[in-house]
């Protein structure tokens, strides 16, 4: 796959060790993207081109995880880049919450990082091409 052909993967966690694990996981298929914060995320996902799917934190100073997805979703040109949310709380009401607000899948961490590519791949492959 030639890098123009590669996707692109927003990975966003205000934890640098996180950040770190999950660009050396998947830096090597995909073009990844860093934001640290909720604000910085929002900022990326609207530059083009924009990224083809959002690991997203939920527990963060500030904007919160599920407050940058609502922000996403409710933006004509980021509503369709699908989310998956990485939660270190086991809590059934933040799952739900956040397939609420639009997000496709919800891994827990800590981080199993194969399960967290085969998810990424899993959920890119079923993304249909826009069409022209």
């Amino acid at each position: 796959m030639s890098e123009n052909d590669q996707k692109t993967v927003l990975l966003v966690d205000d934890a640098p060790a996180n950040i770190k694990v999950l660009n050396t996981a998947l830096k090597e298929m995909y073009r990844t993207k860093v934001a640290t914060s909720g604000e910085k995320a929002l900022e990326i996902a609207a530059r083009d081109p924009k990224p083809d799917l959002i690991l997203l934190d939920i527990m963060m100073p500030g904007m919160d995880g599920f407050e940058v997805c609502e922000k996403l979703k409710a933006d004509p040109e980021t509503k369709d880049i699908p989310v998956i949310f990485l939660s270190g709380k086991n809590n059934p009401g933040d799952r739900s919450r956040g397939l609420a607000l639009g997000a496709i899948d919800f891994l827990e961490k800590p981080i199993d990082v194969t399960m967290v590519c085969i998810w990424v791949t899993e959920h890119l492959n079923s993304i249909k091409p826009a069409e022209d």
